[in-house]
C-alpha cells in the first residue's frame, strides 16, 4: 500500500504540510503501507517549464510516477482568493491524463479563517471529479484556529474536531480502497450493493425522508 501526499505547502512547517501529514498518518493507521511525499514547491520551476515546452523534467516525471503508482492520494493546498493555489492547480494541469482515474483521493485545504471552508466543495472536488478520481465524501478544511496549543477545535474525541474529521476521512478512504479491491468493482450491481450496505446516522436519516416515496406511475396510474 502506497500513500502519496501531494502538498502545495510553501514551507516545511506550514499548516498545509501539517494537515497533509496528519491525514497521511491517519490513513496509514487504517490501511498500513508506506507514505511518500510529493512537494510541489520543489517542482515549481519544472512545472512551469512543462507548461511552456510540453516536456517534463526527470524530477517532475518521478512525481508523476509516485502519483500514478500510489494506491491512495492525499492532496492538500492552502487557500488563496477563495480557491486552490496556482501551484496546486498547475501540477494537476500537467499530470498525464488518466493518472488519477479510479484512484481514491483525500482532499485537504487550509486557510486563515473557517469562512473559506467551502473551497473544498466548490473548487477542489469538482477538479478531481473531472479527473475521474474517487474522492472521499469528507474533505478536511483546517483554519488557523485548528492548530497550536490554543486551538479552539482541539478535542481529540471526535465529532466536529479536526482530529475527528481526519479520522472520519481516513475510515472513508479505507472503505473506498476495500471496495476498489473487489473483483466486481465497477459493475452497476457492485455499486448498488455498496450503497445499499451503507448504514450511518446520516444515511439512515436520508432514507427515512423517502420511506413514503411513490413513483409517478403509482401516483397517476
Amino acid at each position: 500500500m502506497r500513500i502519496a501526499i501531494v502538498s502545495a505547502s510553501l514551507s516545511e512547517s506550514s499548516s498545509t504540510q501539517q494537515l497533509g501529514q496528519a491525514i497521511g498518518d491517519a490513513v496509514a493507521a487504517e490501511l498500513g503501507g508506506q507514505i511518500v511525499h510529493v512537494s510541489l514547491r520543489e517542482l515549481a520551476h519544472a512545472m512551469t517549464d512543462n507548461l511552456l515546452t510540453g516536456f517534463p523534467s526527470q524530477a517532475l516525471e518521478s512525481a508523476f510516477d509516485e502519483v500514478a503508482h500510489a494506491d491512495v492520494v492525499i492532496a492538500v493546498t492552502p487557500t488563496y482568493n477563495a480557491s486552490y493555489s496556482g501551484l496546486f492547480k498547475t501540477f494537476f494541469d500537467v499530470l498525464p491524463d488518466g493518472a488519477l482515474r479510479d484512484k481514491p483521493v483525500a482532499i485537504g485545504a487550509t486557510g486563515g479563517t473557517p469562512r473559506h471552508s467551502l473551497v473544498t466543495e466548490h473548487a477542489i472536488r469538482p477538479m478531481f471529479t473531472y479527473l475521474h478520481a474517487i474522492t472521499a465524501p469528507t474533505a478536511v478544511f483546517a483554519a488557523t484556529e485548528d492548530f497550536g496549543a490554543h486551538a479552539s477545535d482541539s478535542d481529540p474525541s471526535g465529532g466536529s474536531s479536526l482530529t475527528g474529521r481526519i479520522r472520519r476521512l481516513a475510515k472513508e478512504l479505507a472503505a473506498i480502497v476495500g471496495g476498489s479491491s473487489s473483483s466486481e468493482r465497477g459493475t452497476p450491481e457492485a455499486e448498488q450493493a455498496t450503497v445499499a450496505d451503507r448504514s450511518t446516522p446520516d444515511v439512515d436519516a436520508a432514507r427515512e425522508l423517502f420511506d413514503d416515496f411513490k413513483s409517478m406511475d403509482e401516483l397517476f396510474g
